[in-house]
């Protein structure tokens, strides 16, 4: 009994030293910056997990109403993945507009900014759907059969993709300055950047898993999928207001003037960089394939993270609707999944001193992603909650391992590129960087579309006893 106890104790001991040592690792200003950061960030991703998980649902509804009313056949999925690849393709023009930005005003001032305009282009399909006749679901709907949502306002459905089209500028300027602004806060330091990426994805985590079970839970179910992301304009106004707080970071004013003076035209800024970002592709592409320092992060980074965003954005809804007959489920399964990304950054958090290299999280990535190869070989009952859990329950391993390498090797990017004192070399890192965040996002938008499209099936040799709703989930995996 003594014994145990006086282990408890070292236990407890051990533990309160680890947290004085990282709470002492960072100067006042730091803690200060970085507690706002925070707080701000998980406004930002609640609103998000609202808005994404209620478009997507309200979108694939719309187009089985669609199909149903004509009696055509569904081609939904077709153009949720039509949806999803503009939306990421616009995403790169958002990060090409934000750049000049970044040069002219301090980094907290353009991430308020750009949430604020995020907030604006948010509200607009709210603004579409009550104009032309939607309303909330009354708490009495009863569905005349699973295909009617008669509370839906009555436009055309394709309305929805240039909609979203516009809010992914926003969401690309908003996600290229968040995975920037670490540095800026904390400096290059190894152990600052690494428990600081850590710490951000765990509360990022913790707010996105809240908002995905308070989405599919809460919000849908009481007003419908056109009016559960009424939350979202007023949580991301909140975050910019937030992030306003945060101190001037390592904003130079003197550089700053000297970008104004070379550059003052805007729109000229903006065309430059555009034809800039077509050489960076080349560029970026050459050092990546061409040097041995850089070649790995092509798939641990790029194609880890588009294929981490194509279980999310793609199997997850078609799960929903074609397994389980209820589209708001996939929210569920999201909030599974970003539940297993809280693990795995708390992980990374907790063994920051014992893992120094993300070639380990890296690799757990790899062989827990193994698991999703059931999907395509279940058949759970339709309209019973409590598989869209057990299926969650299985995404968990999967982000684990996905967020573990994605914590540890944004880490190892930023203090690579920090420690680079050549400005020429920096140059090439940035863009070899620009280049690996370009490709996840181009080939999510050419690849997405394709893998959705439920006319495919000519394609592959299916066997007989594969049922309709499977149909389409096996043809993603092949």
């Amino acid at each position: 009994m003594t014994k145990s106890m006086e282990s408890s104790e070292k236990i407890t001991h051990s533990i309160k030293t680890r947290v004085k040592k990282i709470w002492t690792l960072y100067t006042a200003t730091e803690r200060r910056n970085i507690a706002i950061y925070i707080f701000g960030i998980m406004l930002y991703k609640f609103g998000l997990e609202a808005f994404n998980g209620a478009i997507v649902t309200l979108a694939t509804n719309r187009y089985d109403q669609d199909a149903y009313k004509t009696g055509t056949p569904a081609r939904t999925f077709e153009k949720i993945g039509l949806l999803a690849g503009l939306n990421q393709a616009f995403q790169c023009v958002g990060s090409v507009l934000i750049a000049p930005l970044i040069k002219r005003w301090p980094t907290r001032t353009v991430l308020s900014a750009s949430i604020l305009v995020f907030a604006v282009f948010t509200a607009i399909l709210l603004i579409v759907d009550a104009a032309t006749g939607g309303y909330i679901k009354p708490a009495s709907f009863t569905p005349a059969n699973k295909n009617d949502f008669s509370y839906y306002g009555h436009y055309n459905t394709d309305w929805i993709i240039p909609i979203y089209c516009v809010t992914g500028i926003a969401y690309g300027m908003v996600e290229l300055i968040r995975r920037v602004i670490p540095r800026d806060i904390v400096g290059g330091n190894p152990a600052k950047l690494q428990r600081m990426d850590a710490l951000v994805h765990i509360f990022y985590e913790v707010s996105g898993t809240a908002g995905a079970f308070a989405t599919a839970l809460g919000l849908i179910p009481r007003l419908g999928n056109n009016y559960a992301f009424i939350i979202t304009p007023i949580l991301f106004t909140m975050s910019g207001i937030t992030w306003i707080f945060l101190g001037t970071l390592q904003f130079n004013k003197s550089s700053s003037a000297n970008g104004e003076a070379e550059e003052s035209n805007y729109i000229k800024t903006i065309l430059k960089k555009v034809s800039l970002f077509a050489r960076s592709i080349y560029i970026g592409a050459k050092l990546i394939f061409t040097r041995r320092q850089f070649i790995w992060l092509w798939s641990g980074y790029a194609i880890a993270l588009y294929g981490h965003r194509y279980l999310e954005n793609g199997i997850a809804p078609q799960v929903a609707r074609r397994y389980l007959g209820n589209s708001e489920w996939s929210q569920i399964i999201v909030g599974g999944s970003n539940f297993g990304e809280l693990l795995g950054a708390f992980s990374v958090f907790v063994f920051a001193n014992y893992v120094k290299t993300p070639m380990p999280w890296l690799r757990l990535d790899a062989i827990m992603l193994l698991i999703i190869w059931y999907i395509p070989y279940y058949y759970p009952p339709e309209d019973e909650v409590k598989y869209a859990w057990i299926i969650a329950a299985t995404f968990i391993p999967i982000s684990f391992g996905w967020a573990a390498g994605d914590v540890s090797l944004a880490a190892y990017i930023q203090r690579r590129h920090w420690h680079v004192l050549n400005p020429k070399i920096r140059k090439f890192h940035r863009l070899a960087l620009s280049w690996l965040f370009s490709i996840h996002l181009t080939s999510s938008s050419m690849q997405l579309p394709i893998h959705f499209s439920e006319n495919i099936s000519t394609i592959f040799t299916i066997p007989r006893e594969v049922s309709d709703q499977h149909l389409s989930i096996q043809l993603l995996f092949n």
